[in-house]
């Protein structure tokens, strides 16, 4: 899944794509402030958890803070490393960490999904339905159903979608492959009466095979169709289910000026239609002129971080230059304004693996403190609904030696993971604090957070992008009723650097101005009440 694929950009001319470079949004207008500033308002800084990072590898501390749980209006699925290490000692302590959801690998055998034969009668997982998450990789397409498309999609033309009427019944097709999904609540002991339909909360597909030739968009647009459309005819009404791609557009970590102004990929809204061979191969009208952006309920923008997004040295304030912050908060800014559709991100908290970009051939290199804890505070900022928590390795055994193989070394029970820690911590500083104002009735105002980088001279609000470009701190606020919760960073920061920054907001009757000053790369974190303008009601 998280390979250079997702990089190969540049061969979609070979592929046959027409590509025009959109126009670089305009930059927004500054607006000089006349005469004194009014009061400031002080901020209440959200308490960190005093904790030392773990040096063993192969080993977090789940324990680095105490009981919390996420609002019930967001969703977080672990699918991480290493929960082996804590649930002999707590199973239901993962849950009480930030984390809503387990994905089904992660699971307890026999107790929260069965596994062995048929469950006993009357058994039923522990797991409630809000908190099962499954992700359905490539390989149960191509090899499962010997569905070759899943893994190249210039087959698409050669795909059955479902056995035709009075035709000898076949397993190698897309509708057996996702209607078969439906069993997903046998091993839950929780199946309909006389019926199966999934009963997990989150599907989510890890197909990967979006990209394809122009002469072969119809096709593919056709199976993305049917395919979300037979997955929703085979779960229960509370599962939703989304795919890591197609998305209405895709960063792949770059935040570029030019990305605020495409349109959505074609592959997400592109309709069904009938093609010279498509009914012949049991192509539905039903979904004739429908499209999977019609029936996926959420969408999945995100991006795997690169070593040079955690190397404090290198450049990070060019156009096309990669920045940890910038192109978390890019992909949700763009996308929110293509799609209405509920974000729910992938999060892996090391390096993706590309032959393309120094140090990221294998994924060894964890995220840096202050990016790990960052992620689980500022992709919140943006407005999305949830995060599927992944990791390449699944059990961890702590204090192994390291493998002679060099091309080994730093994987897996070889690698520090000390960056769940941080991560959790960022969950932890959010929600135990501040999970009250995420109740539906927040408002996010992501790069429409007004900030002043003059001393008050001049107030201005800009885009992901456009901060990394001048190389200014990020700050990014949630207003709700007159509380105001504010995250801001001067990321890549030397420890010893101090940043200041100014931000109000006076919107709706309110009148606040507060001074940020931020140490190095710490991630600040605040809320305030705000008083009411004069004269308001």
């Amino acid at each position: 899944m998280k390979i250079a694929a997702s990089f190969l950009v540049a061969s979609l001319a070979g592929l046959g794509f027409w590509y025009t470079r959109p126009a670089r949004p305009a930059d927004p207008v500054a607006v000089v402030w006349q005469g004194p500033l009014p009061n400031q308002s002080p901020l209440t800084p959200t308490p960190r958890s005093r904790f030392t990072p773990s040096t063993r590898k192969g080993y977090y501390n789940i324990d680095v803070v105490g009981d919390f749980t996420i609002p019930p209006t967001k969703t977080v699925t672990f699918c991480g490393a290493g929960r082996n290490l804590h649930v002999q000692q707590d199973r239901t302590k993962l849950l009480r960490r930030g984390f809503s959801a387990i994905e089904q690998t992660r699971m307890v055998p026999n107790v929260e999904i069965w596994l062995d034969g048929d469950p006993p009668r009357n058994w039923k997982s522990s797991l409630q339905q809000s908190q099962r998450s499954l992700i359905v990789y490539q390989a149960y397409f191509a090899n499962s159903f010997n569905l070759p498309w899943a893994q190249n999609s210039e087959l698409a033309r050669d795909v059955t979608y479902r056995t035709p009427p009075g035709a000898r019944a076949m397993r190698n097709t897309l509708f057996q492959a996702s209607s078969e999904l439906a069993g997903g609540c046998y091993g839950f002991g929780d199946c309909p009466p006389g019926t199966m339909k999934s009963t997990f909360s989150k599907i989510f597909l890890d197909i990967e095979n979006e990209g394809t030739s122009s002469g072969n968009q119809q096709e593919q647009a056709n199976l993305y169709t049917f395919m979300m459309k037979t997955l929703k005819d085979n779960v229960s009404p509370q599962t939703e289910v989304g795919s890591i791609a197609p998305v209405p557009h895709n960063s792949f970590g770059n935040s570029k000026a030019e990305h605020y102004m495409v349109k959505p990929d074609w592959l997400w809204n592109t309709p069904a239609r009938q093609t010279n061979t498509s009914k012949q191969r049991g192509m539905p009208d039903d979904i004739v002129g429908k499209s999977y952006a019609d029936y996926a309920d959420f969408q999945m923008p995100g991006t795997y971080y690169l070593y040079p997004d955690f190397d404090y040295s290198a450049q990070h304030t060019g156009d096309g230059d990669r920045h940890w912050l910038a192109s978390l908060l890019a992909e949700q800014e763009v996308n929110r304004k293509l799609s209405a559709k509920k974000r729910i991100a992938w999060h892996w908290v090391f390096n993706t693996q590309s032959a393309d970009f120094p140090k990221s051939g294998k994924a060894e290199h964890a995220a840096p403190p202050a990016v790990a804890e960052g992620m689980a505070v500022f992709y919140w900022f943006t407005g999305a609904y949830g995060v599927l928590f992944w990791d390449d390795h699944k059990d961890l055994v702590p204090d192994q030696p390291s493998p002679a193989d060099p091309q080994q070394q730093g994987l897996g029970n070889d690698r520090n993971y000390a960056c769940y820690e941080h991560y959790m911590h960022g969950l932890w500083r959010l929600f135990k604090h501040h999970g009250d104002l995420f109740n539906g009735k927040e408002i996010y105002l992501n790069e429409a957070t007004e900030c002043s980088y003059d001393g008050g001279k001049t107030w201005i609000a800009y885009n992901a992008n456009q901060i990394k470009t001048r190389d200014l701190p990020f700050v990014r606020a949630i207003v709700n009723g007159n509380q105001i919760l504010i995250a801001a960073t001067k990321a890549y920061a030397r420890p010893e650097q101090t940043t200041k920054v100014m931000l109000r907001y006076i919107q709706n009757g309110y009148n606040f101005y507060t001074t940020l000053s931020l140490k190095g790369d710490e991630i600040f974190l605040g809320r305030s009440t705000m008083g009411r303008s004069a004269g308001s009601r």
